[in-house]
């Protein structure tokens, strides 16, 4: 069996089924199918999408380990970055970056210790500093 997409000539559009490619064909030109709306035997194909077969969707419970585990990797390897290219300053990091800010000290990358009061000092003062969550390794 074959669905197609139908119009007739005044164009209203309905669906029929045919047994075959050429069943569709014949009957037409027999003007055997008739327009269920005003029953004009003058009916033509009409353009249809193809049917897609869709991927069975995710569960939500992998979906989001999936994006923890991206999470996990982005931050793992942003760390790993920082300390291969970066001066670790410590619990001197606000300190630090008032430095540097303030043209006190040379521009250069930084990372260390602050506490939430800190980092929110320093962003009411507009020095960019970016806070990262420990990781489950970092607690070994």
């Amino acid at each position: 069996m074959i669905r197609y997409a139908l119009a007739c000539e005044k164009g209203h559009e309905f669906e029929a089924w045919f047994g075959s490619i050429s069943s569709c064909d014949e009957q037409q030109e027999a003007r055997a199918v008739t327009c269920p709306s005003c029953g004009s035997t003058k009916v033509h194909k009409a353009p249809m999408a193809p049917a897609v077969k869709r991927r069975k969707a995710e569960p939500a419970a992998a979906r989001e380990e999936g994006e923890r585990r991206r999470t996990y990797a982005f931050l793992k390897n942003l760390k790993a970055h920082l300390k291969a290219n970066a001066e670790h300053v410590g619990p001197a990091f606000p300190e630090e970056a008032r430095k540097m800010h303030y043209g006190e000290a040379e521009a250069r990358s930084i990372y260390g210790e602050a506490t939430i009061e800190e980092a929110k000092s320093l962003k009411d003062e507009g020095i960019p500093a970016l806070p990262l969550p420990p990781l489950p390794d970092d607690q070994n």
